[in-house]
């Protein structure tokens, strides 16, 4: 990064993302809202790929935008056809309740 004001902005937003004081997401928003303003920032052409870098190390993989995601199955679960049709599907916990009593 060539824009000492966005290094040390960003160190201070971090902290608070750290402290919890503020979200990862709103960092992002802020340090894309110093880029748009910035000069400096404008003509630095590293500056995207080091952003990406902080966002996927600061945010969460379920806050990333999609296209930056790496995909994965596990995320979505499969609904298995049969999983309501089985005949006495809540026989089990019957059983338990009737032993109870």
């Amino acid at each position: 990064m060539q824009c000492n004001q966005l290094v040390r902005l960003t160190k201070d937003w971090y902290t608070h993302v750290k402290q919890e004081t503020m979200a990862p997401a709103r960092m992002m928003q802020f340090v894309d809202q110093h880029i748009k303003e910035c000069a400096i920032c404008q003509g630095d052409p590293d500056l995207p790929q080091e952003v990406e870098k902080i966002r996927e190390h600061v945010l969460p993989e379920s806050k990333l935008p999609r296209s930056f995601r790496a995909p994965n199955k596990a995320l979505t679960p499969e609904i298995s056809p049969s999983f309501g049709d089985d005949e006495g599907g809540d026989n089990e916990s019957d059983s338990t309740a009737d032993g109870l009593l």
